[in-house]
């Protein structure tokens, strides 16, 4: 079974839902209105988000159509290895509860809107500041693109392709009206289509991972068929091998300190309406843990229901297309699909932001006005995502994983100049400067090394080999680093740059509403 199944049914469903996703997308402007020709309401919705509507943000934000699609994917090809995604979100609500409410008030008080304004106020820095942008640029481009890929296996596994019309065309579609709804409405319209999202998700994932399992004959006939599946392959297996425990803890210890790090991340923390808004969340949002375990065993799922694909990220596509009618095939879809648009469209908005507040107004207009800026941030939304399209349509999907990949590496190393910077002042900005430099270089030599771009490093140490997550190792390198360069420039006594930010910006003193 190939996962490509054309069924008029289970397209018109589709349509039927991504017309609604559209006419939310532009009723959006109009919902909490505020001047959207101010970055701080088109960028970060006023930050007058609350609880729930935050809550529902972020997991629009955090859990992506490649979530639901590769996460299930890695874990039918190579089986316990894939859960790695488990540990990794339970690791990064601590992190939130304790980091972000600070950086929230900083920003607020300030009228920060990014990590690299942040950055630049903290350590006076403009050079780091662009680091930290460009950084995120970088690092958010092709987690765009994959949010496109996800699209791209929802269309073929609709059997698009297999009736001429290819995934080209519905792409464009879908780019469009994501663009001009962005542009119009920005961060608004994710927020009130991710109500949307994620009720139709937990309908399919919690359909698909009971009724499956229930159909096959329970989650114990599951796990015994992907056992014996595994064993007859030869490699994967439902229970992790010792020599996999370094990469599996590595790779949920670095992917949970940098996912908050993403731009898009910290634009939907910002929008909340105070620091209690984002500690309720990190106390909640939990719950999608849950889910995501459910959308994992999916991978097991379609081995034990005998789904046989040859792009392996065609599993959960081929699944649904053998498990359901068409028009919950179609309802399923439609909501993997706005599990693409919602993330991609926070994914421009921020960095977005980062260009035109971080590299747009400091090296190219610092004259610009609040009307200005706004306006250069949504043309800056537009062409952010046209770069993203463009990557999908015209380079092989291998070659955007591997950015992703490294992107997730590279996004690590702003780790010591944003989170650091909350909690001590003894870092100076050249130091971190010089910590980020190295750890960009090292965690790119070593990704880069055996011909792709590879997660993992294997390091022998007392006769002994770990293999562990790159993203780990280039931050140790530029933690040392900044270690090192901080004690020399205190030795030096090299003046310190003035630091914008007070002990009182931290706390919450700010009114929340």
């Amino acid at each position: 079974m190939n996962g490509e199944a054309y069924s008029p049914i289970a397209i018109g469903v589709f349509l039927f839902f991504f017309i609604i996703v559209t006419v939310l997308g532009f009723v959006a402007s109009r919902w909490r209105r505020g001047d959207l020709n101010q970055i701080d309401e088109w960028g970060l919705g006023g930050r007058r988000f609350g609880s729930f509507v935050t809550w529902f943000l972020l997991g629009g934000d955090l859990y992506t159509a490649y979530t639901l699609i590769a996460v299930p994917a890695l874990v039918y090809a190579v089986g316990a290895f894939g859960f790695f995604a488990m540990p990794y979100v339970i690791l990064v609500y601590p992190f939130v509860f304790l980091t972000m409410p600070r950086l929230w008030n900083v920003c607020r008080r300030h009228g920060w809107v990014t990590n690299a304004d942040f950055v630049e106020g903290r350590y006076a820095s403009r050079t780091l500041a662009l680091a930290v942008a460009v950084t995120g640029v970088l690092a958010t481009m092709p987690y765009i693109a994959l949010q496109l890929v996800g699209l791209e296996y929802i269309f073929k596994g609709m059997g698009l392709d297999t009736i001429g019309l290819g995934t080209e065309t519905p792409l464009w579609i879908a780019f469009i009206v994501l663009a001009i709804y962005t542009y119009s409405s920005g961060l608004r319209a994710p927020a009130l289509i991710a109500f949307l999202k994620d009720g139709m998700l937990y309908v399919a994932i919690i359909a698909a991972a009971v009724y499956i399992p229930l159909h096959i004959g329970g989650f114990g006939e599951v796990f015994h068929r992907a056992h014996d599946l595994f064993t007859a392959k030869g490699h994967g297996g439902i229970l992790l091998e010792p020599e996999q425990y370094w990469a599996f803890s590595t790779v949920a210890l670095g992917s949970a300190a940098a996912l908050f790090l993403y731009p898009h991340s910290a634009t939907a923390t910002l929008s909340a309406s105070g620091p209690n808004v984002i500690r309720n969340n990190a106390i909640w949002l939990p719950f999608y843990t849950l889910i995501l375990a459910l959308i994992s065993i999916l991978g097991y799922v379609a081995l034990a229901d005998g789904i046989h694909v040859t792009d392996n990220n065609m599993a959960v596509p081929a699944l649904i297309n053998a498990s359901f009618s068409p028009w919950f095939v179609g309802f399923c879809f439609a909501a993997i699909a706005l599990g693409a648009l919602v993330p991609a469209a926070i994914m421009s908005i921020g960095a977005a932001n980062l260009c035109t507040r971080n590299i747009w107004r400091p090296y190219i207009n610092n004259n610009l006005t609040p009307k200005a800026e706004a306006r250069i941030a949504k043309n800056l939304s537009l062409l952010i995502k046209f770069g993203a399209l463009l990557a999908v349509l015209y380079l092989p999907t291998k070659y955007a994983i591997d950015l992703q990949l490294l992107g997730t590496i590279w996004i690590l190393q702003i780790f010591p100049a944003v989170i650091c910077g909350l909690f001590t002042r003894w870092f100076r900005g050249g130091a971190l400067l010089a910590g980020w430099a190295a750890g960009m270089a090292v965690g790119s030599v070593l990704a880069l090394t055996k011909g792709g771009v590879t997660p993992l490093h294997d390091i022998a140490f007392a006769g002994e080999h770990f293999n562990l997550y790159i993203g780990i190792l280039a931050l140790a390198v530029n933690f040392a680093v900044s270690l090192a360069a901080n004690i020399a420039l205190k030795a030096i006594k090299r003046e310190e740059p003035a630091d914008q930010t007070a002990a009182g910006d931290y706390a919450d003193e700010v009114v929340e509403g």
